[in-house]
């Protein structure tokens, strides 16, 4: 029987995982309620910001409710959107939709083109100055249980275990940090957050969740062609009708561009290749022009909520509570999250702060539920709720036309006439057997504008110590070649954005091979695979990408 491993605790009022617009919202805020409560953040990346995929259109309306004067506080916010297009891309040309017939929230009138990198770098330097302590580089491995069941807090900071996962000679065994809350913030499909959900049932009745994957490089363009200020979205090429999804180029300060692109992960033909998707589009000719003469400096990945309103779980149990994109609060039609993880960060402070006033601990914060499903969180999701199972159920054509006059009727009478509209499968269960679906060509990258997956990954500053345990666990190792490869062609080769995935032989000769060092953190593999044999862990402390202060 192994040895239990002995850790030294540290108590606190209020223990965070994620140093997010959500888990640095629910930091400060506390502090602003009572300086006197002991706060710890804990984030897994080297800095926090360091797995912040930079590049956002941000609502401030999260930030103007937590830090009012966050402009003369120096945040850097700084490039109002000036101009908003929304165009439906065809092979060799485009067509603008005006902005007067969509509702009055889908303008970007208002926001901010930012770094969401650098944003939570400066939320990190004032939840510092009211006395946050934030721990970067600390992954949280584990939760830690009460006698009654209850969350009371986690294990963060084991470093040095062997690839075997046995203890090596620098082995570190963590710490235990405690407290009367703990509040998960650990963005898209966070494994904490997983379990927690699991182990409480807290999906029960709601529709299951749904993902994207989005993509996204930073280039500096020729200054002639930047338009500071500049929002763009396309839907149509090049995925057509064989997925959903879309792009965004944002034009920042500095000559930079934003340039992204999401593809839904709900898509049936397992020989789809999100990132070659991303790539074949930079070759439109309207894209191909703007960046011209310019150079990408940075890539990334991230998988996105897509559920919306009806896929939120439960999001409190016994001395835990879910905020942000742990839970899932992205506006899918808007593009937009970060308003609501701040929301959601603000939420769960005041309710945990209220609950340590009353003298309570390990119980469920009931005043966050409420907050979130009857305060700005939901006026922002109710509205768009049926985007997504329309966009799924009908395609693009419909499905605009139709969301738009239920985003109206919403807007306007706070009904729809479609009810809430359901998702039905999750994303993994959508994906169709290989046999009934073509392989598709994809171009070569050229290496100009398009770039193969290794190269772009050597651009996210990625980092993994290779003598540890992998963190991309198999539940079952002969999956990948007995099921997944005759059913599915092995989808994980082409989903995964980093080329984490391989299948090297063929035939009986046939192997899987799990690139980790490559892995961005995006998840997508824990979310798409077919088998759902894949199991996302958090690898040692500041492993993983390190995306620029830009």
């Amino acid at each position: 029987m192994a040895e239990a491993i002995e850790r030294e605790s540290m108590e606190y009022d209020v223990v965070i995982v994620g140093g997010g617009p959500a888990g640095l919202s629910a930091a400060i805020r506390l502090k602003q309620l009572d300086p006197d409560l002991s706060v710890v953040l804990l984030e897994k990346g080297s800095e926090v910001g360091a797995h912040i995929l930079s590049g956002a259109v941000l609502d401030p309306s999260g930030l103007d409710a937590l830090i009012p004067d966050w402009k003369a506080r120096g945040a850097p916010i700084t490039v109002p959107v000036r101009h908003d297009n929304f165009l439906i891309l065809g092979e060799a040309g485009s067509l603008r939709i005006p902005n007067w017939p969509m509702p009055p929230f889908m303008h970007n009138h208002g926001n901010y083109i930012v770094s969401m990198g650098n944003v939570c770098r400066w939320m990190a330097t004032q939840a510092e100055e009211l006395g946050v302590e934030i721990f970067p580089g600390m992954s949280c491995s584990a939760l830690v249980y009460g006698d009654q069941g209850e969350v009371r807090g986690v294990v963060a900071g084991e470093m040095g275990l062997n690839a075997d996962g046995t203890p090596g000679p620098q082995y570190e065994p963590g710490m235990e940090l405690v407290g009367k809350y703990v509040l998960l913030a650990e963005g898209v499909r966070g494994s904490l957050s997983k379990e927690v959900i699991a182990k409480y049932d807290l999906s029960a009745g709601k529709e299951p969740q749904k993902f994207g994957i989005g993509m996204k490089e930073i280039w500096e363009i020729d200054p002639a062609k930047h338009r500071e200020g500049t929002v763009t979205h396309t839907m149509g090429w090049p995925l057509g009708n064989r997925a959903g999804g879309g792009s965004f180029i944002y034009h920042l300060e500095n000559n930079q561009v934003y340039v992204g692109f999401v593809v839904h992960l709900n898509y049936e033909n397992p020989y789809l290749y999100p990132y070659m998707e991303f790539q074949r589009f930079k070759h439109h000719p309207m894209v191909a022009e703007l960046l011209k003469g310019g150079k990408r400096v940075a890539y990334g990945a991230r998988a996105i909520t897509e559920g919306g309103w009806q896929s939120l779980p439960k999001l409190v149990a016994p001395g835990v509570a879910l905020l942000g994109c742990s839970a899932g609060m992205v506006n899918v039609p808007r593009i937009k999250g970060n308003h609501n993880a701040m929301f959601s960060g603000k939420a769960a402070a005041e309710a945990a702060y209220a609950a340590i006033q009353a003298g309570r601990q390990g119980d469920e914060l009931t005043g966050y539920e409420t907050d979130v499903r009857n305060g700005p969180i939901a006026k922002d999701l109710k509205p768009v709720r049926n985007m997504k199972p329309l966009w799924s159920k009908l395609g693009l054509t419909v499905a605009l036309p139709l969301g738009g006059f239920d985003m109206w009727t919403n807007a306007l009478t706070g009904l729809s006439v479609f009810g809430t509209l359901k998702h039905g499968k999750n994303d993994a269960a959508a994906t169709g057997k290989a046999a009934n679906f073509k392989p598709i060509d994809y171009p070569r990258p050229d290496g100009v504008l398009s770039f193969d997956r290794l190269t772009n990954v050597a651009f996210s500053f990625t980092n993994h110590e290779e003598s540890q345990p992998a963190h991309l666990k198999l539940k079952d190792p002969s999956i990948p070649i007995a099921v997944n490869l005759p059913e599915y062609a092995e989808p994980a080769q082409r989903y995964c954005p980093a080329g984490v995935y391989e299948v090297i032989g063929e035939g009986a000769e046939a192997r899987f091979q799990i690139n980790f060092q490559n892995c961005v953190h995006c998840k997508t593999c824990d979310i798409k695979d077919p088998s759902q044999n894949i199991n996302w862990t958090t690898p040692q402390g500041g492993d993983g990408p390190n995306y620029p202060n830009m």
